[in-house]
């Protein structure tokens, strides 16, 4: 049988949530350097959630791991460009897993330090799958509950950010032995901040008093400008179709929030960023550019620190 780990009881219930963006990442991880900073330890010793879609995923999986911020920054620096800079959805989706797989090795579900979630999508039944850690998260089926169904986070990672059709389909095989065929979950909540909340009232059985939400998005740019005949051959179906599927969902995901949220404490850091300079979007592989967006993340910090405070310390 599968028995329940469980939660710590704390007056507060403190949630952080990722959302997607691929490269740009490297503007939540601006405000997570802040945050941690601020903190004085590892975020995962403050957060009893930690929800992340697509790079999201990346970062939230790290984090409930335990590992420093300044140490994820480093690891986007490394293997983000190559990723971003691949020509093809097999050389992407090649990188991804190279990425992955060297990041996260064979780490399991069970080895977070706090709950946590990592969002994709089922391309086969058009719905949602959320790999959680902790049987605690589960809203149902419980006495079958398996960490991550029984997947390696890398394995949940690189479903979650196989924005499909830069990147092949991501098939995995349940611990079960169930063959599932997976895309990035930003196609179902570029914005997870409501499936972490739903986990933590209702299967963690929180009150809405008790819940401190951090939500921290990728920021928002003016559209790049870009040349040559790989950029017009994509130009047609492309990044800038799937940069707004992204932004739409993000953004009704977050006035859903607070239309039925709006009495659960929020801090929500997205910033806009309307200057021809800051012009980027999620396949951006420029260290310089990326480097931007992730001092951009410490200032957007800047603006919430006084409600951060009061929220986690």
């Amino acid at each position: 049988m599968n028995k329940e780990i469980e939660v710590p009881s704390k007056d507060l219930c403190r949630i952080l949530t990722l959302d997607g963006g691929g490269a740009k990442g490297f503007y939540s991880l601006g405000v997570l350097k802040e945050m941690e900073a601020m903190i004085g330890k590892p975020l995962s010793e403050t957060f009893d959630l930690i929800f992340g879609t697509s790079t999201g995923a990346i970062i939230a999986a790290l984090v409930a791991l335990g590992m420093p911020v300044d140490e994820i920054h480093t690891l986007y620096k490394k293997y983000l460009p190559s990723v971003m800079k691949a020509s093809t959805k097999s050389k992407k989706s090649e990188a991804l897993k190279i990425l992955a797989d060297e990041v996260f090795g064979e780490r399991r579900f069970e080895e977070v330090k706090t709950g946590l979630g990592i969002v994709t999508a089922r391309w086969d039944f058009e719905t949602p799958m959320i790999f959680k850690s902790n049987v605690a998260q589960a809203h149902g089926r419980s006495a079958t509950f398996v960490p991550g169904f029984g997947c390696s986070i890398s394995e949940a990672v690189q479903a979650s950010c196989s924005a499909y059709p830069f990147f092949e389909k991501k098939i995995l095989m349940t611990g079960t032995g169930n063959r599932v065929e997976l895309i990035d979950g930003g196609y179902c909540a570029n914005n997870p901040t409501l499936y972490a909340i739903a986990d933590a009232l209702i299967a963690l059985k929180k009150d809405y008093a008790s819940l401190r939400v951090v939500s921290v998005g990728v920021g928002v740019y003016p559209k790049p400008k870009r040349f040559g005949w790989f950029w017009l051959a994509q130009k047609l179906i492309s990044v800038q179709l799937l940069q707004k599927t992204l932004n739409i969902n993000t953004f009704s995901m977050d006035q859903l929030r607070v239309v039925l949220f709006k009495h659960i404490a929020t801090v929500r850091i997205n910033d806009t960023f309307e200057r021809p300079e800051m012009a980027t979007d999620l396949m951006e592989h420029n260290l310089t550019k990326l480097n931007t967006l992730y001092q951009r993340g410490c200032e957007s910090f800047g603006k919430h620190e006084v409600q951060l405070r009061e929220f986690l310390l």
